[in-house]
């Protein structure tokens, strides 16, 4: 698989936007097609050694601006706070009918649509880690201003790297919630289960070996047997057998409940990041 994009700018290349830009170039995404900025010079030679035009915010005042000039696709990485600072710095740079991404926790569309110009079309995206490693999962929701043929420019973006699910952005922060933390709930459980392999006397080696690779089976049979998890589930555990005993703990854990309330808690403060 190939991905074409139009001209191309990334304002600000942090974590999530670096993924972004990970899982694109992986994809065979055309470096040459995209103008990156970052706020660090240090960065930005870094990303220049890939064979990526980059300039440093630090070092260059005007380099949002410039890297914006031209460009049909504008993918803001900065965080939710300085959001609303970078578009009043390069809105008068943006051509009508730019396609302008954000990927910021908390930042509404409406709030980015009232500093850019008319025609200028806003879509937010909020991607997952795995992105970088060509398995994301991204929400996708449209402003006003954005068109279908907007939506599918910034759904192509991540589509090279995962699964795009398109959302009312009122489920936005709800889908985040799920898949956009959801990665750390997979850390820590493999941190936790491994910590408990160890109290077995398992060393830390056997026991990364044995958890990570049971997860990796796991998350594969699923995927490749098309049923629910419920079934495979039941399929694994005999009765009056030992899973059955170790499962019915889990089950006392009250893991729905657990995890209604983790997802709760990112909903609240992605409202909080909102309301400022």
């Amino acid at each position: 698989m190939t991905i074409e994009l139009p001209r191309t700018a990334l304002l600000g290349v942090g974590s999530m936007s670096g993924a972004i830009l990970d899982g694109l170039l992986a994809a065979g995404l055309d470096p040459a097609t995209v103008t990156l900025t970052t706020r660090s010079e240090e960065s930005a030679a870094a990303h220049r050694s890939r064979g990526l035009a980059a300039v440093a915010s630090d070092t260059d005042p005007e380099a949002n601006r410039e890297a914006v000039r031209g460009a049909s696709l504008v993918l803001l990485g900065v965080k939710p706070f300085a959001i609303a600072d970078l578009l009043d710095e390069v809105a008068s740079d943006l051509a009508p009918g730019t396609v302008v991404v954000s990927v910021a926790v908390g930042t509404t569309i409406a709030s980015m649509e009232a500093r850019v110009l008319r025609g200028v079309r806003v879509v937010r995206a909020l991607p997952n880690t795995p992105i970088g490693v060509g398995r994301g999962v991204t929400g996708i929701s449209a402003g006003a201003s954005a068109d279908a043929d907007a939506v599918a420019l910034a759904s192509s973006v991540f589509e090279a790297s995962g699964t795009v699910i398109e959302v009312p952005e009122s489920q936005l922060d709800a889908l985040s919630a799920v898949s956009g933390s959801g990665p750390a709930y997979v850390f820590l459980l493999v941190e936790e289960w491994q910590r408990a392999a160890e109290t077995l006397g398992f060393s830390h080696e056997q026991a990364e070996s044995m958890v990570q690779g049971t997860l990796r089976g796991a998350v594969e049979l699923l995927a490749a047997s098309g049923r629910e998890p419920a079934d495979l589930r039941r399929a694994v555990t005999s009765p009056k057998g030992t899973t059955e005993r170790a499962v019915a703990v889990l089950q006392d854990a009250d893991l729905a409940g657990t995890f209604e309330r983790a997802s709760r808690a990112a909903i609240a403060r992605a409202e909080e990041l909102a309301a400022g």
